[in-house]
């Protein structure tokens, strides 16, 4: 049997606000999971959680199947999303320093730290105070500290959050390489498309409840059908907005992407279509991230 993280029934209030609700899900060995929500949600207190950040009033974080103590905790990572790195100390420095903290010795510390800044494209910056660096290469050392001492599970809190599309690459093949290897991935992001591209499940909560979980391709394949309509010199979607069982769910490059009721014919929409012009595309497609998220959130 794989390792597994384990979130089960955690609630935690602050005052009047509930942060998580009887949140409940699993990460599994060897695969990326991305942990997705609006704002206030509850992912980052569920991400403290793991590391005992923040005190819990129901519900147990197990990894293995035990509860998750510091002794757990000091083979994991963690990339907070706010700065977690002094900003006056040497990228180097700091990063050995933390592998120490890790239980790495003095040798070890410092080849894995040479190593995961040559792999994040850092290496030149080793010497460079940590608030002398660009964002993206402030994102690269806070990941750097994260992964120096081989974790086993892995939680990042929104690590893509502005990066240029070379930045997001980069760090997302980290991201796959370490679920490849036999890490626990969870990492947050509102970046949907890099999302959907890296992560083989995922979960989705709304005010501290879980609202949605399984596998991209589960979540796509399920609801109703999605039909995707261009028709030449016809760039609004209105023509499809009265049509019975049918919404309109975006218009996007000129063509509409509409929702199917059970009851549809598909053959009534492609009459319709072509009564306002050419049709160029007329193809049935699965449930994007996006599409799945707002649906989940409503």
């Amino acid at each position: 049997m794989s390792a597994l993280l384990e979130l089960v029934g955690l609630r935690r209030r602050f005052g009047s606000l509930v942060a998580l609700d009887d949140l409940s899900f699993e990460v599994p060995a060897g695969q990326v999971v991305g942990f997705l929500g609006p704002n206030g949600a509850g992912k980052t207190t569920a991400m403290r959680a793991i590391f005992g950040l923040t005190d819990l009033d129901a519900g147990v974080v197990r990894w293995d199947g035990a509860p998750v103590g510091p002794a757990e905790r000091r083979r994991f990572g963690y990339m907070p999303e706010e700065r977690g790195l002094y900003p006056g100390m040497k990228v180097g420095e700091q990063v050995e320093y933390l592998g120490r903290l890790h239980g790495l010795s003095p040798a070890a510390a410092a080849a894995a730290t040479g190593a995961w800044l040559e792999r994040l494209g850092i290496a030149d910056r080793r010497d460079s105070k940590v608030e002398a660096l660009s964002h993206g290469n402030q994102q690269r050392a806070q990941l750097s500290a994260a992964l120096v001492h081989g974790p086993e599970v892995l939680v990042l809190d929104e690590p893509l959050s502005g990066l240029d599309p070379a930045g997001m690459d980069a760090i997302g093949q980290v991201l796959v390489d370490q679920a490849r290897s036999g890490c626990c991935v969870l990492f947050s992001s509102h970046q949907l498309d890099q999302v959907e591209d890296l992560c083989e499940r995922v979960t989705i909560i709304d005010h501290g409840r879980l609202v949605a979980s399984g596998t991209v391709d589960e979540l796509a394949a399920a609801g109703p059908r999605r039909l995707v309509v261009r028709i030449e010199g016809e760039r609004t979607g209105q023509w499809a907005r009265g049509l019975p069982g049918v919404t309109v769910s975006e218009v996007a490059g000129g063509a509409a992407r509409l929702v199917l009721d059970d009851s549809v014919d598909s053959d009534v929409v492609l009459r319709a279509a072509m009564a306002v012009g050419r049709v160029t595309q007329f193809s049935f497609q699965r449930r994007r991230l996006s599409e799945v998220f707002r649906e989940a959130l409503h």
